[in-house]
């Protein structure tokens, strides 16, 4: 790695304060924003953001998301039971099940999306589209790195955990 200067030095002082308290206000929304289901614990979510596109195992949703099968496993049965998510099998392994969301999930997943995308219009409004687009590119680029990088090293980097 080349020589930090002084300045870069404090740039990047700087950054790794303003991620934090950056990720500590996103935790503290997260914990603050209203369910759009209350009996919907909000891990619950990103599980069906997984399943939005195409039915899967829930091994592949733990590694997509990060989490041990078991604890995906514990909030996939509260989902199906919900009559969010549904069983399925497999149809490339007949003795295997794959999950699906149900209409309701979808429709869930709809309204979570509505209201997440107009929350981030209003935190955003004074932003030009240049700069949202330009944040969104250095987003997409750190998360990469992160995922990237040893100390991480998923199985398999997640597509879509929103």
């Amino acid at each position: 790695m080349p020589q930090a200067t002084d300045s870069g030095r404090t740039s990047r002082l700087a950054f790794g304060d303003s991620l934090v308290r950056a990720m500590k206000l996103m935790g503290a929304v997260k914990q603050r924003a209203p369910r759009v289901d209350p009996k919907v614990d909000p891990i619950g979510y990103p599980l069906m953001f997984n399943l939005r596109d195409e039915p899967r195992r829930v091994s592949e949703i733990a590694e997509r998301v990060y989490l041990d099968v078991s604890t995906v496993s514990r909030h996939v049965s509260n989902l199906v039971a919900l009559g969010l998510v549904t069983k399925v099998p497999d149809p490339d392994d007949k003795r295997a099940q794959v999950l699906t969301l149900t209409e309701d999930g979808q429709r869930m997943l709809v309204d979570l999306r509505e209201r997440r995308n107009a929350w981030l219009d209003e935190v955003t409004s004074t932003w030009s589209e240049r700069d949202l687009a330009t944040f969104d590119r250095l987003l997409r680029r750190f998360a990469d790195d992160v995922e990237a990088h040893p100390l991480f090293s998923p199985a398999s980097p997640a597509k879509d955990a929103s």
